[in-house]
């Protein structure tokens, strides 16, 4: 069996805040030490997704993903979509901060009375549509709506400053009126007085990206789709690979996977803590994945019911790929290393 298991904040981008100190992976930190790495520029967590099944830079990120969408009756077709997810802006030392839903929660309910008022101001645009209460879609009237609106994925922006992000060029003037539009009433619902009120964090933006039609089917080497995550079972789907729930652990797995196969497993677990700077989440989420997935990994690895695991790791310091054979494992003079050593190189290349 082949895997490639789609890890992506694998390495906790600040070396030196403590959060790595002490953190026990010895399964990982031996399948890293004894194995080849090779990195690419830094890139967000999609578009690596989307390099793992040949689909070029910019790729419509909204039509994959609502095509990977499992409960949903919404036909993707040859319709011009943009991912249109509800955020809360906030300014914080000057700066323009974004929250996705994760961070601040939404119910279904307040997802579709919102989604039907702008649908019903803004329907001379297109139709929004709700998946799930933190992921909508603008379905456009006009394609060419989209022409030169070019904005990073919500996970590349979450948590982050987003006062230079918005493209500023003439023929994305309309989607940027089209989202101040939004905003405004956004900020005059009652759902958010009430969210307000309560104390909780206003709806009070959208983020819109992913801009596209899906294209012509690309064909891919991958027997099966392993994952909880929309845009990675759409892109599998549009490929024509069969997807599957994430199992529960490895050995799960194993019971479930021919061995003569090659499968991808997309484990975003960590992306979360990074991005919102939350050590404690990342080394309780991490410990799990340990346990879970690289000590069972690692010792199908020597017994030699993997062949070959590929680890691809999009980071704050570039794409990070290690391809992992059993050979590998019997490099026994390299000892497993912290990952806290392993970062501060990283971070010193």
């Amino acid at each position: 069996m082949q895997l490639t298991l789609l890890v992506p904040e694998l390495i906790w981008p600040e070396p030196d805040d403590g959060t790595l100190d002490g953190l026990d992976c010895p399964a990982l930190g031996t399948l890293l030490v004894r194995s080849p790495r090779t990195s690419r520029p830094a890139q967000s967590f999609e578009a690596t997704l989307a390099d793992a099944f040949g689909q070029p830079e910019g790729a419509p990120y909204a039509a994959f993903r609502l095509l990977g969408e499992s409960n949903t009756k919404i036909e993707v077709g040859n319709h011009c979509w943009l991912c249109s997810d509800p955020v809360h802006l906030r300014y914080h030392q000057e700066g323009l901060i974004l929250a996705d839903s994760g961070s601040f929660g939404i119910t279904p309910e307040e997802a579709q009375v919102l989604a039907g008022e702008l649908n019903c101001q803004l329907a001379d645009v297109g139709r929004f549509h709700v998946t799930a209460a933190g992921r909508w879609y603008l379905q456009l009237a006009d394609s060419t709506l989209a022409h030169g609106f070019q904005t990073p994925p919500l996970s590349a922006v979450a948590g982050r400053r987003i006062d230079s992000l918005l493209p500023e060029t003439a023929p994305a003037r309309r989607l940027r009126t089209l989202l101040n539009e939004a905003q405004m009433l956004l900020h005059a619902h009652t759902i958010n007085e009430q969210r307000e009120s309560e104390g909780r964090l206003a709806i009070n933006s959208l983020w819109l990206w992913g801009a596209g039609t899906l294209p012509p089917r690309r064909e891919s080497d991958f027997d099966g789709v392993w994952s909880t995550n929309p845009l990675a079972l759409g892109l599998a789907r549009a490929a024509g690979v069969p997807t599957h729930p994430l199992p529960v652990d490895a050995a799960t797995l194993f019971d479930h996977a021919a061995p003569a196969s090659n499968h991808l497993v997309v484990l975003d677990d960590l992306l979360g803590p990074v991005q919102y700077e939350n050590g404690n989440a990342y080394r309780s989420a991490l410990s799990s994945l340990e346990g879970h997935w690289f000590a069972p990994l690692r010792a199908a690895l020597t017994s030699g019911r993997i062949s070959q695991l590929r680890l691809e790791a999009s980071t704050a310091y570039g794409v990070l790929v290690w391809d992992i054979r059993r050979s590998d494992q019997w490099k026994l003079w390299r000892r497993p290393q912290p990952l806290t050593t392993l970062a501060q190189k990283l971070a010193k290349e």
